[in-house]
C-alpha cells in the first residue's frame, strides 16, 4: 500500500514519513492526522484518505469531559455518484477497542494470520485487505472511552463511562459530532458492532432515532442483546439450552461425536437444535421432577450431542457451562478449546483447574496489539505515548445498570425498528462461538415481538467459524459478500 501526502488541517504525513517535529523523542497526542493512501481491494486499486484523531465528549456545562479516538477512511466519489454509505464500527468487551474489526475484517489493511485464523510466528506483518468494506462504504472505527487511545480528561473519569447508558450517550454524541464536522448528514448511515458492540449498537440505534437520525441499517456480528441468554446463573436455565448446539459443533470439529453425527454438520446441528429447544428444554424445566427413565434418556442424548461422558453430564445435573465444556471436551488429549473460537486449542497445563485460559485470546492479542501500534504510529503517523488499550486495561468494573434483572437492549432494537420501519438488520453468527452462541442470537431475534412486515427487515447469516469469523480467510470472504449485499439491498 502506497501513501501520498494528505491535507489534514493539523498534521499530514506520508507513509513512513514524518514531520520535523515528530523527530522529538516525546510527543503530545496529535488531535488529527490525515494521510492519503492506495490499496488493492476486491481486485481493484482504490485511493482513499485516512483520518486518525479524536472528538470531544462534552459534559452538561459544555466542557470536554473525555476524548474519543477514531480512525476514518473515506473515498472521494465521482461527481455524478450518490453519497457513499457511512458505517460507524464498534467492537465489544466491554473494554475492547475497534482494532479487531478494523485490522481483522473491515479496514483497508489487515493483520496477516495463518489461513485457519491461528497466530503466525512473530514478528507480525500487515497486508492490504482484499476483503475490506471500503469499496462500498466509508468507514469510521470508534474506540469508546477507556479503550484504544480514548480517555477521560480526569484520571478517575473513565469509571463514569464504564456503564451502559453513559457509554451509549457518549457514542451518540460522537456520531453527531462526526457527521456535523464532516458534513455527512446527507449520507446513508449504518452501525456495525461485534459482541458487546452489538449490545451498544441496539441501544445506540434508539438513542439516535430519538435525536432525529434514522439509520439505514445495522450489521450485528456475534450478537448478544439480552445478557440472560449467556449468563450461567443459578435459576437461569436458558443458556444451557442455547449453548448446546455450539457444543455439538465443537465436538463435531474435534471428532468427538458418533460416526453418524460426524457425517454432516448441518444435519447434526439441526437435530441438536431441535432437541435443545424441545426435549432438553422440558428436561431443564422439570428439574427434580424428572423420572429416572427421563433422566437416563436425557443424559444419553446430551452425551451423544456434546461428546462428553454420560457420567460427567449426570454429575453436573445435565447443566454444563461453556468454560467447563471447554476444559472437559479434550481432557483425554490434555487440551482445552477456545471460548471465542472453539476450533482453537492449547495444552492444558493445569488439568485440576476448573477453568483454563481462552486459547483464542492468546492467539489474537499479540499480533493485533503489535500491529495497531505500528500501523497508527508509522503508516498513519498518529504519534502519542498513550498506551493503546486493545482488550481490557482501560476499563474499571462495568456497571450493567440491571438490579435483579439482566441487561438487555433487544427492546431498544424492537422500538427502533417500529419507529424507523426502513431500518434493516443483519446478524452474523459463528457455529464455533462459545461466547455468543448462534442459537442465542436466533432466540433473541425471534423474541422481539415484531410485526410480520418488520420481521422481513431481519437477515440472519451463519458461518463455519468462531466469534471472530473473519480470522479465517473463507469466512472473511463470505462475511464481506454478505455485508455488501445487505448494504446494497438496504439502500434500494
Amino acid at each position: 500500500m502506497a501513501a501520498t501526502p494528505g491535507d489534514g488541517k493539523e498534521a499530514s504525513a506520508d507513509k513512513g514519513g514524518a514531520r520535523a517535529e515528530q523527530e522529538k523523542p516525546l510527543l503530545p497526542p496529535t488531535k488529527t492526522v490525515v494521510t492519503s493512501h492506495r490499496a488493492k481491494i476486491a481486485g481493484k486499486e482504490i485511493a482513499y484518505r485516512a483520518t486518525a484523531g479524536t472528538l470531544p465528549v462534552l459534559n452538561d456545562n459544555g466542557e470536554t469531559d473525555a476524548e474519543i479516538f477514531y480512525t476514518a477512511y473515506t473515498v472521494e466519489p465521482p461527481a455524478s455518484a450518490k453519497r457513499r454509505p457511512l458505517l460507524f464500527v464498534f467492537n465489544g468487551g466491554p473494554g475492547a477497542a475497534s482494532v479487531w474489526l478494523h485490522l481483522g475484517a473491515i479496514g483497508p489493511r489487515r493483520v496477516v494470520m495463518l489461513p485457519d485464523g491461528n497466530m503466525p510466528a512473530p514478528p507480525f506483518t500487515m497486508a492490504d485487505n482484499d476483503q475490506s468494506w471500503l469499496d462500498f462504504a466509508d468507514l469510521v472505527f470508534v474506540d469508546p472511552v477507556g479503550t484504544g487511545y480514548s480517555r477521560a480528561v480526569k484520571p478517575d473519569g473513565t469509571k463514569k463511562y464504564a456503564a451502559v447508558r453513559a457509554d451509549i450517550e457518549s457514542l451518540a454524541q460522537f456520531v453527531r459530532f462526526y457527521m456535523t464536522r464532516n458534513q455527512r448528514w446527507g449520507s446513508p448511515v449504518f452501525l456495525v458492532g461485534e459482541s458487546y458492540g452489538t449490545f451498544r449498537c441496539a441501544g445506540l440505534s434508539e438513542r439516535l432515532v430519538e435525536h432525529g437520525l434514522a439509520l439505514n441499517g445495522m450489521i450485528l456480528i456475534s450478537t448478544v442483546l439480552n445478557m440472560q441468554t449467556i449468563s450461567f446463573d443459578n435459576g437461569n436455565d436458558l443458556p444451557y439450552e442455547l449453548y448446546l448446539p455450539s457444543y455439538t459443533a465443537t465436538a463435531w470439529y474435534h471428532g468427538k461425536l458418533a460416526p453418524d453425527l460426524q457425517k454432516d454438520l448441518d444435519a447434526t446441528l439441526a437435530a441438536a437444535e431441535e432437541w435443545a429447544g424441545g426435549e432438553y428444554l422440558s428436561v431443564l424445566n422439570k428439574g427434580d421432577r424428572l423420572t429416572p427413565e427421563e433422566r437416563r434418556r436425557a443424559v444419553e442424548t446430551m452425551a451423544r450431542f456434546t461428546g462428553l461422558s454420560p457420567a460427567f453430564i449426570d454429575n453436573r445435573n445435565l447443566r454444563i457451562d461453556q468454560r467447563i465444556f471447554a476444559t472437559e471436551l479434550l481432557r483425554d488429549r490434555s487440551r482445552i478449546v477456545g471460548i471465542m473460537d472453539s476450533r482453537l486449542t492449547a495444552d492444558n497445563v493445569v488439568p485440576a483447574a476448573p477453568h483454563g485460559f481462552d486459547p483464542t485470546i492468546t492467539t489474537i492479542r499479540p499480533p493485533f496489539t503489535s500491529m495497531i501500534n505500528k500501523y497508527l504510529g508509522e503508516e498513519l503517523s498518529y504519534q502519542t505515548d498513550i498506551e493503546y488499550f486493545s482488550l481490557g486495561g482501560g476499563i474499571p468494573h462495568w456497571d450493567w445498570e440491571a438490579k435483579n434483572s439482566y441487561a438487555d437492549t433487544s427492546d431498544n432494537l424492537a422500538n427502533t425498528m417500529a419507529k424507523n420501519p426502513y431500518m434493516k438488520v443483519m446478524t452474523a453468527s459463528g457455529y464455533f462461538d462459545l461466547a455468543t452462541p448462534h442459537m442465542a442470537t436466533s432466540y433473541t431475534m425471534s423474541h422481539l415481538g415484531l410485526t410480520p412486515d418488520l420481521k422481513k427487515n431481519i437477515t440472519m447469516k451463519h458461518y463455519r467459524s468462531g466469534h471472530m469469523m473473519y480470522l479465517e480467510l473463507n469466512a472473511l470472504e463470505q462475511l464481506k459478500k454478505d455485508a455488501a449485499d445487505f448494504v446494497g439491498k438496504a439502500l434500494k
